[in-house]
């Protein structure tokens, strides 16, 4: 397993190639000098020294990075069980300087993500949006509904629908707004929490929703710490069919790797879906 503080300063060496605008391979991130357990992976420190640099590294690079890339774009934040609040606020700076508008921020709830609630789940889907029955998956008809309540293809006027099914999703305990959005969103951002953070069955459960969420969409990205990309959501999302769509990033606990997050997102805007971070991610460390 790669170990965490190595990991920082490699992801830093990389996104520092970028800037100077050289091409930077996978190899920086490859694990064969790693001898680092899975679960010493997951309880792994990194030194306040190791942390303070990466986190003014990754503030004096962003906005040459990030500036504009997302311009006059609006995204939606969702967020998982676990999802840590500095790394969802440092992703929403992260998005501002890109340009994007954050139209607001929703978490998916614990009984949203349980499979043992799926057909309670599935009817309030059905109930409050009548075409979401059309989709193949019992929570490919959950992602649907969240799709049309929050997500669109283009402007982000709401109309009675969308309304109806915000409603019924968050009194049906489903959905929790922290910022109940104005409009709707051109573009999704799922945060994730560290592995084993929420209940079992959660992986799976948003891999199929977020599928459809791309399909009412112009865009997803979920991302995670490293963890999530051992054995969390974001692992689980790759290994899913709707890993052909939607962007992966496994490195959101360092302030390089929420930068390497918007840059995914950017890439997912242009219609170009990957899996960025860890050397687990089959398209190197960051976009380019």
């Amino acid at each position: 397993m790669i170990n965490l503080r190595y990991h920082v300063i490699s992801l830093a060496a990389v996104l520092l190639a970028l800037a100077a605008g050289i091409a930077v391979g996978a190899g920086l991130l490859d694990e064969s000098d790693a001898a680092t357990t899975a679960s010493d992976t997951n309880q792994a420190e990194v030194s306040p020294a190791v942390a303070g640099f990466d986190a003014g590294y990754a503030a004096l690079t962003s906005p040459a990075l990030l500036r504009d890339k997302l311009k006059d774009r609006t995204v939606l934040l969702l967020t998982t069980p676990g999802a840590r609040d500095n790394e969802v606020d440092s992703l929403i700076e992260n998005l501002t300087t890109a340009g994007a508008r954050v139209t607001g921020q929703v978490g998916l709830t614990t009984k949203l993500l349980s499979p043992s609630n799926r057909q309670f789940v599935e009817g309030v889907a059905t109930q409050s949006d009548p075409e979401a029955a059309d989709a193949s998956s019992d929570y490919g008809k959950v992602g649907a509904a969240i799709a049309r309540g929050y997500l669109t293809q283009g402007d982000g006027a709401l109309d009675e629908t969308a309304r109806t099914i915000r409603s019924a999703f968050v009194e049906g305990g489903l959905l929790e707004p922290e910022q109940d959005p104005e409009t709707s969103a051109q573009l999704a951002l799922v945060v994730s929490g560290p592995s084993g953070a929420s209940a079992g069955g959660e992986g799976t459960v948003v891999s199929s929703i977020v599928e459809s969420l791309d399909a009412g969409s112009q865009g997803v990205a979920v991302v995670g710490p490293v963890s999530s990309g051992e054995s969390g959501v974001v692992n689980a999302v790759r290994g899913s069919d709707a890993a052909a769509n939607v962007s992966t990033v496994d490195v959101t606990d360092t302030g390089t790797g929420r930068v390497a997050a918007v840059l995914g997102l950017v890439r997912e805007s242009d219609g170009q879906s990957g899996a960025w971070g860890t050397s687990r991610a089959a398209d190197g460390p960051v976009p380019n």
